[in-house]
């Protein structure tokens, strides 16, 4: 289920647009770098506590649910 409606949001006045966590400048970006670097959810929350799971739950179905529409031209 796509929940990131309710966690995430875009403003063009906020980190030039990019989707971002609600009422905080931390980006679907940034979570999904900081998984990437291999950082695990408790490690996440523990640097910023004002995270929670379904934040960071909610980016990693964002980034999914872009990825399901990607389209390559042949």
């Amino acid at each position: 289920m796509n929940n990131h409606q309710t966690y995430l949001s875009i403003n063009p006045h906020i980190r030039f647009g990019k989707p971002c966590i609600h009422g905080t400048r931390i980006s679907v970006y940034d979570v999904l770098s900081w998984y990437a670097s291999g950082m695990q959810t408790p490690e996440i929350i523990a640097d910023f506590p004002e995270l929670n799971e379904k934040q960071l739950m909610a980016c990693l179905a964002y980034a999914a649910d872009r990825e399901s529409k990607v389209r390559v031209a042949l």
